[in-house]
């Protein structure tokens, strides 16, 4: 594999664009031309006197002074790596971007990065305040893509992404991209997941430790998501969402683009819907995102769970014909409430059913043996 190196000159501009961060604030949506991926194309110089120009020489030569010593012994406190744009590390998938960030800044195992090209990845967003059908999915695509091999990059946030990032912990690798310094759990009520995905997966950032998240930053964040992976699925979003900037930039890209289809009356799917008019490749479950990554019939799903007793296969075969309560499937099989909750609270660790946010239950993907 090969090793994180970062040299000065990128490392550095991680730190400029921390010390920019009020800066670009101000400026990212004020006048046209001026959104955040427009501006990370261009150089130190040229960014600093169109974000600060009134302290553009302070803050450039404040940057410039700053030593390869302490920039490495920043990273080392924070315990994360970096990787820039000149050295092997840096994904080959990034380069297609002509504002690519200079490095990239992880925490958690670079191994990931080194094995994008072979294993490939696919990007799933979608909206933060996701239905119960919107988060059932996106855990299932997150856990289906990750057990195929792909790797599962999303952005940590609320809804679909720690449902992508959770169901990919449960079958493989994942990648949570951060709109803040990789040693920052963001958001806070996220930390156990981030920790999780630090200690076993990677987290990565193109801003050093310690740096604060800003609106800017969230869609500089989605170029770096769209141009890892191979495809962007679109799991639910508004018809104006922030998911949908994300999907523009992989199209821009030339990348795959797919969406999860929902009902015609759910503005949580009227992004998604309209992506699929507009040609994007239809997502029911991870079979399609491989089929259209890879071609039709290239590498199939393993669907089968785990072996069940009869009293299980029972309970299942209830959900199945349509019950969907416990009060449902113990009136209909004439057992006790309490058994029958203990059956679906086991069909559901072992992925047969899901239970929404009312305690109804409703079959996977999942087929038995």
């Amino acid at each position: 594999m090969a090793e994180p190196q970062a040299c000065p000159e990128c490392l550095r501009r991680a730190w400029l664009l921390a010390l920019l961060g009020p800066y670009i604030e101000k400026i990212a949506t004020s006048s046209p031309g001026s959104r955040s991926p427009e501006l990370l194309r261009l150089s130190n110089e040229n960014l600093v006197k169109v974000a600060a120009p009134n302290v553009a020489g302070q803050l450039l030569a404040r940057v410039e002074a700053t030593s390869e010593g302490h920039l490495a012994e920043e990273l080392a406190v924070a315990r994360c790596w970096a990787c820039c744009r000149h050295g092997d590390l840096y994904p080959d998938s990034l380069r297609d971007a002509d504002d690519a960030p200079w490095a990239l800044i992880g925490r958690g195992d670079p191994g990931l990065l080194d094995g994008l090209e072979t294993f490939g990845a696919v990007t799933i967003v979608g909206a933060r305040r996701a239905t119960s059908y919107g988060r059932e999915i996106a855990r299932e695509l997150g856990q289906e893509l990750a057990s195929a091999g792909m790797v599962v990059v999303s952005g940590l946030a609320f809804g679909v992404d720690a449902c992508a990032h959770r169901g990919a912990i449960d079958g493989g690798r994942t990648i949570a991209v951060l709109g803040c310094g990789p040693d920052t759990a963001y958001p806070a009520a996220h930390r156990s997941l981030w920790r999780r995905i630090c200690e076993t997966d990677l987290v990565i950032s193109e801003f050093p430790p310690g740096a604060a998240p800003w609106r800017w930053t969230f869609p500089a964040r989605n170029r770096i998501m769209a141009a890892l992976a191979g495809m962007t699925v679109v799991v639910e979003a508004a018809a104006r969402s922030g998911s949908l900037i994300t999907a523009d930039m992989a199209a821009d890209l030339g990348r795959d683009l797919g969406a999860v289809p929902g009902p015609v009356t759910s503005r949580a799917s009227a992004g998604p819907n309209n992506l699929l008019a507009g040609g994007a490749c239809v997502v029911r479950d991870a079979q399609d995102v491989l089929d259209a990554m890879l071609g039709p019939g290239a590498k199939a799903l393993e669907r089968s769970g785990a072996r069940l007793d009869p009293a299980l296969a029972t309970v299942l075969a209830a959900v199945d014909a349509g019950e969907s309560s416990c009060d449902g499937v113990a009136a209909a099989l004439g057992l006790p409430g309490p058994e029958i909750a203990a059956a679906l609270a086991r069909l559901e660790m072992l992925g047969y059913v899901s239970c929404s946010n009312v305690g109804l239950y409703s079959r996977t993907l999942l087929a038995a043996p």
